[in-house]
């Protein structure tokens, strides 16, 4: 299994909300008619929602990069299933229309694009919990790049079994749901996503993705010892001005898993 992560900003004339709405009302039902063309699995977009937290999380490591304004994820079986279908002759009209209509409200040479990898840290079983627009959920988004005097196998490995465990050893105290790693790896695929959509931004090492229930106590001692520790570690391997943090809220779209 695989992820296709896609941050996106909108054009510069389009408020947040007109963004969404489209994003959601008109874009989503398009992706959905080509689900069986092109052989997504599930597809999620997730809403950045305006909340002072959002800054605040910024603020504690240092001042970061602006958040997008949403993330739009689809799952396929495989890469090699994915360019399959992408090059029939069903999958290529598919994906003119979806890049047509993806320049009616995305910016997308800010927008950058990649293939991933998820590794489960803090996963219940079964795995069904979800930021839905109308719980007390939230969807937190860490786009993050590696320092520049690491490599990115480095970063990653570092990353995965160094970060992973403390954040699992203090999942409880920070009153984390759910906690997934998804590591970008290099792929045609993203090549030729980003030379037909004009994609100017670099893309990160991956990103990190953790979900909330905001009804539950934050500000405890061990929540904000938990939160210290987490910012301490992650100094060792994030170049923070060049990585983003946000919530948002999910819409499943697709799931056929």
């Amino acid at each position: 299994m695989i992820r296709l992560v896609f941050l996106l900003r909108r054009l510069a004339d389009t408020s947040l909300e007109e963004f969404q709405t489209y994003w959601r009302d008109q874009h989503a039902p398009l992706v959905a008619s080509h689900q069986m063309r092109l052989g997504i699995l599930r597809y999620t977009q997730s809403h950045r929602i305006e909340d002072p937290v959002n800054g605040t999380l910024a603020a504690a490591r240092g001042g970061m990069e602006e958040p997008y304004d949403g993330v739009a994820e689809l799952w396929f079986q495989s890469e090699e299933a994915m360019i399959a279908n992408a090059n029939t002759e069903d999958g290529r009209r598919a994906a003119r229309e979806l890049l047509e209509d993806e320049r009616a409200f995305i910016d997308l040479a800010s927008s950058p694009l990649w293939v991933a990898h998820e590794y489960p840290q803090v996963n219940p079983a079964p795995e069904d919990i979800v930021a839905r627009p109308n719980s007390p959920i939230v969807k937190l988004h860490f786009p993050l790049r590696h320092r520049a005097d690491m490599s990115p196998e480095d970063a990653r490995r570092y990353w995965l079994v160094q970060h992973g465990p403390l954040v699992r050893w203090c999942a409880v105290a920070r009153g984390l749901l759910r906690y997934q790693q998804v590591h970008r790896f290099e792929s045609p695929v993203e090549d030729a996503l980003r030379k037909g959509r004009g994609t100017v931004t670099e893309p990160y090492l991956g990103h990190a993705e953790a979900w909330f229930d905001r009804t539950l106590p934050r500000q405890t001692p061990e929540a904000r010892e938990a939160g210290r520790l987490f910012i301490e570690d992650e100094s060792k391997f994030i170049d923070f001005a060049r990585s983003a943090i946000w919530l948002g809220k999910e819409l499943v779209i697709v799931d056929r898993w």
